[in-house]
């Protein structure tokens, strides 16, 4: 058994056949073939069910998997701990909900970047549940997410910043009440995926309003996009970081008992990364407190 070929097997896993683990540990799927084989003759079990027309993972093998992330995140770890930079270098693996990806997550990853030039930053878009299934599975090192009903016991939450619901609406209309704007206007819906969307129906349930619907989408900057245009209005979070070039359009409070989103980071309890993540925490707290990301300001340059 080598590290290897617990990348190999954990490529599997994550790809779902030995072809695209090829591709994605750069060997031939005659390679793959060849690491499974031998890890399976190795530890003397079956780790691959082959009477399937693509092999499939046994649950012995899904288990093995689980301990192989711990064994190659482990070794990973192995030489910064030795050396002292607390993992401030090498790569990390951040998932992100796609609100946090035009203001947030650029800003904290350019103020880290700026500091630990030897650090990657790779970036995941995803909605909450998605991100907490790759974080569960280890393809995740963190990720920025919605506050979840239930935290896993196995993993760490580290609070963010607080985003009350506004309603989005064209400068074009004409009335500032919410609630008669939400009745007689079509509405763009935020996708069903999200779980923010689950704040909004429920209050929309509670003040007892019914929305036209017209479209039904995941991405805030597209759904900016319709309502500057006129298409409808929205309900959406009010961002703790603005772009650097937000839309003229109209925010409109819900009032006192609106709806808040909670956005945090979601990280394994067990990370062996915890010392990077910390400064990514710190680097998304700084990013609110200055509550707008502008990477060519004035002067500069």
């Amino acid at each position: 058994m080598s590290i290897r070929m617990l990348r190999t097997l954990i490529a599997v896993e994550e790809n779902g056949t030995f072809s695209a683990a090829g591709e994605a540990v750069f060997v031939t799927h005659a390679a793959v073939s060849q690491q499974m084989k031998a890890l399976e003759e190795g530890w003397g079990i079956t780790l691959f069910d082959r009477t399937r027309r693509t092999p499939e993972l046994t649950p012995v093998g899904r288990a093995i998997v689980t301990r192989a992330r711990e064994i190659v995140a482990a070794y990973d770890n192995l030489l910064p701990s030795v050396l002292g930079d607390d993992g401030l270098r090498g790569n990390l693996s951040l998932g992100s909900v796609p609100t946090g990806l035009t203001s947030l997550i650029p800003f904290a990853i350019t103020s880290i970047k700026a500091r630990f030039p030897d650090l990657h930053i790779g970036v995941t878009p995803g909605q909450t549940k998605e991100l907490l299934i790759d974080l569960e599975r280890g393809v995740l090192d963190a990720a920025v997410i919605t506050k979840p009903h239930v935290i896993p016991h196995n993993m760490r939450w580290a609070p963010i910043s607080q985003e009350p619901m506004e309603l989005l609406a064209s400068v074009n209309v004409t009335s500032d009440d919410p609630f008669e704007i939400l009745a007689t206007q079509p509405y763009i819906r935020f996708t069903r995926k999200a779980l923010l969307s689950d704040f909004i129906d429920n209050w929309l349930q509670e003040k007892n309003i019914t929305v036209k619907d017209t479209m039904e989408l995941e991405n805030l900057e597209i759904i900016s996009s319709m309502v500057h245009a006129d298409l409808g209005v929205s309900i959406v979070p009010r961002r703790s970081v603005q772009p650097p070039n937000p839309l003229p359009l109209k925010h409109i409070p819900l009032g006192d008992d609106a709806p808040v989103r909670e956005l945090g980071l979601m990280s394994l309890a067990n990370t062996v990364k915890l010392r990077v993540l910390q400064e990514v925490e710190a680097e998304l707290l700084n990013a609110v407190a200055v509550g707008r990301f502008d990477p060519f300001p004035r002067g500069a340059g």
